[in-house]
C-alpha cells in the first residue's frame, strides 16, 4: 500500500472534497496541514532560524497549523518525535544528525505521519523524507570574494562539527578561493560545538595571530573576533551583516522555504514520499542565494563573482560536492 494513500484519508473525510490550491505556491488549502518541528537548539540558532522562518511563513500565509519545541535533547527527541505522532500531527520536521537509527524507528511505528528531517543519511520508506542546507554553490560564490581580496594569502575557517554537511560548505568556499587565487592557504578548525560564540572566537583570534586576514565564519563568535580585530568575514546561513557593520563582505544564505513547501504540498495533496529533499536548497529553487555588500567588495571582483553566479543559474558551471573532513594547509 502507497504511503500516500494513507496521508490521504487522513487529511481528507471525503472523496469528494475539492482541494483548492494557492495559487502562488500550489499547496492545497482545502484544509490546513498541521506541522509540529523539533529543534535540539533555540529557533534563534542560525540553522535552526532558517527552518522555522520557513514554517512561520506558510503557518502565516494560511497553509499550515504550526507548532514547535526547541532545546529538546537528543536523549529526549524519540520521546517528543513520538508525542507529536501520537497527537495526529500531519508533517514533523527536525534534525536528526545525533540520531539517526531511533529517529527512522520512530517513523516506522507511525507509517500514516509525513518526516522530513535533516539528515546525513539517505530516505526510507514509505514516509521519512530527508533534507539539508545544500548550499554549496553561494559558499563557492563567497570563496571567490574571499580569494580575491585576501592580503596575506591566509584565510581562516572556524567550524562547528565535521560533518559532511558543513565540510561540503566548506570545501566549496575553499575551492571558489583557490579558483581565482592559487596562492592562498587556509587554516581550519573545529569548535565541536553548534553553538559556542567563545569558543568560535578563541579559535578566529588563533587564526589571525597566524596570519589570517578573512575569516570564514561557520558558526557565531567568528565575526565578532573579526570586528575586534579590523579583520573582514563572510557569512554562512543567515545574513549577519547588520550586526556587524562593514565587516562582512559576502554570505551564503540558505531558504528553506522551497523544501517545505514542496512538503507540505505533497502532503496535502496525499503524495508524500519517502525522498531526498536536498535540491530544493540548491540556487535553481531560489534555496540559495548570494549576499555581497558591494560597499565592501570592488566593482572588478563583484563583476567577476555574479558572472559566476549566472554561469551556476544557467547550468553552465557545477561546484564540486566534497565532505571530506577539510584540513588547514598548514
Amino acid at each position: 500500500m502507497k504511503f500516500s494513500n494513507k496521508i490521504s484519508r487522513r487529511l481528507f473525510t471525503s472523496a469528494t472534497v475539492a482541494i483548492g490550491l494557492l495559487a502562488s505556491t500550489g499547496i492545497a488549502a482545502a484544509e490546513k496541514i498541521k506541522v509540529a518541528a523539533i529543534y535540539t537548539l533555540p529557533v534563534e540558532q542560525q540553522w535552526i532560524s532558517r527552518i522555522h522562518k520557513a514554517l512561520n511563513t506558510a503557518a502565516e500565509r494560511g497553509s499550515i497549523d504550526y507548532t514547535y519545541s526547541e532545546s529538546v535533547a537528543n536523549t529526549d527527541y524519540e520521546r517528543v518525535m513520538r508525542e507529536y505522532a501520537e497527537q495526529g500531527q500531519n508533517l514533523i520536521v527536525g534534525e536528526v544528525f545525533g540520531l539517526e537509527r531511533a529517529a527512522r524507528k520512530v517513523a516506522k511505528d507511525y507509517p500514516e505521519t509525513a518526516f522530513l528531517m535533516g539528515s546525513s543519511f539517505g530516505p526510507v520508506g514509505p514516509n521519512f523524507s530527508v533534507f539539508d542546507n545544500w548550499i554549496h554553490e553561494p559558499s563557492y560564490l563567497t570563496g571567490m570574494v574571499a580569494g580575491s581580496m585576501t592580503k596575506s594569502n591566509v584565510i581562516g575557517m572556524v567550524g562547528g562539527y565535521a560533518i559532511p554537511e558543513v565540510n561540503r560548505l566548506m570545501h566549496a568556499f575553499m575551492d571558489g578561493a583557490r579558483d581565482v587565487n592559487p596562492d592562498v592557504k587556509f587554516l581550519v578548525n573545529f569548535i565541536d560545538s553548534w553553538y559556542d560564540p567563545p569558543k568560535a572566537k578563541e579559535s578566529a583570534f588563533a587564526m589571525m595571530d597566524a596570519g589570517a586576514d578573512i575569516m570564514y565564519a561557520e558558526r557565531f563568535g567568528v565575526s565578532d573576533a573579526a570586528v575586534e580585530r579590523g579583520v573582514k568575514a563572510i557569512g554562512n546561513v543567515i545574513d549577519t551583516s547588520a550586526d556587524y557593520p562593514g565587516t562582512i563582505l559576502a554570505s551564503a544564505i540558505w531558504h528553506m522555504e522551497a523544501t517545505i513547501d514542496k512538503a507540505v504540498s505533497n502532503v496535502a495533496a496525499g503524495s508524500f514520499e519517502a525522498a531526498d529533499y536536498g535540491q530544493y536548497s540548491f540556487m535553481a529553487f531560489n534555496g540559495g542565494s548570494l549576499i555581497l555588500d558591494e560597499s565592501l567588495v570592488p566593482s572588478d571582483i563583484a563583476t567577476a563573482v555574479k558572472a559566476k553566479e549566472q554561469e551556476i543559474m544557467d547550468g553552465l558551471f557545477r561546484v564540486n560536492v566534497n565532505d571530506a573532513r577539510p584540513e588547514s594547509d598548514k
